[in-house]
């Protein structure tokens, strides 16, 4: 198997040269991340790769999205940083029902960028960035058809797939009313199928224990059956962190 991936990475920077860009920044860890995402073809590998470079540019000039760019989305204090799973994925948490459309759709991709870069580095420890995974969880409790907002959530999920491949550990859905449901099925169909895998809908006593158990009391709030607090995610404080 080893030998099967130094194949595929050494074929896939060789690719990204022929596209004009370069490998030389990043390591296996990150390449591989693309190989799996694209079934380790190598060149369509690249191709990910190389397009992911050209939006980080454009999205992400500077490595990192400042909150004084993102402050409307942030006012809401709707998304919420828990720490580690019991897998050791950083916990993130979206509270719908604060949630609104945006009005200002580039606003609203930095917001995304920023809250996911800031997710995953929360997990870093010493390691190289480019090989932590992240746990979401959409609790759509007490929304309202206001706070439906598929374009929305169609650009978070196209982000981790296109942008942020196998970063995804598991996504729970909590506390789905009826209305929405129609509303996932046209979301769903934006979705790739390795992505709605890794999608859990928690609608029984059953699924919501394997949910805390899969997580950890350590890291969820009580609400949730656990025993933290909810942590928004700008009250946490991190070290910026390079690509």
């Amino acid at each position: 198997m080893e030998q099967i991936n130094e194949s595929a990475l050494t074929q896939m920077r060789k690719s990204v040269q022929k596209l004009g860009s370069s490998t030389e920044k990043y390591g296996d860890p990150t390449l591989m991340r693309f190989l799996i995402a694209r079934s380790m073809d190598s060149e369509k590998a690249a191709k990910m790769f190389v397009q992911w470079q050209k939006w980080r540019a454009a999205l992400v000039p500077d490595g990192f999205v400042p909150e004084s760019e993102i402050r409307e989305e942030l006012e809401t204090r709707k998304i919420y940083l828990q720490g580690l799973s019991k897998n050791g994925y950083p916990v993130m948490i979206v509270k719908a029902c604060k949630h609104f459309p945006s009005k200002d759709h580039l606003q609203f991709k930095k917001f995304v960028a920023h809250l996911l870069d800031k997710t995953i580095a929360s997990s870093f420890k010493g390691r190289e960035i480019g090989n932590e995974k992240l746990i979401g969880i959409l609790d759509l409790q007490q929304i309202t058809f206001k706070n439906v907002d598929a374009r929305g959530l169609i650009t978070g999920f196209q982000f981790l797939q296109s942008y942020y491949p196998e970063r995804l550990a598991r996504c729970f859905i909590l506390n789905m009313p009826g209305f929405f449901v129609s509303v996932w099925r046209m979301v769903s169909y934006f979705l790739e199928k390795a992505t709605l895998e890794k999608i859990v809908i928690v609608s029984n006593e059953a699924e919501r224990r394997d949910f805390i158990k899969e997580i950890g009391e350590e890291a969820l709030p009580e609400e949730y059956g656990g025993r933290s607090n909810l942590i928004a995610l700008q009250d946490v404080t991190l070290t910026p962190l390079e690509d």
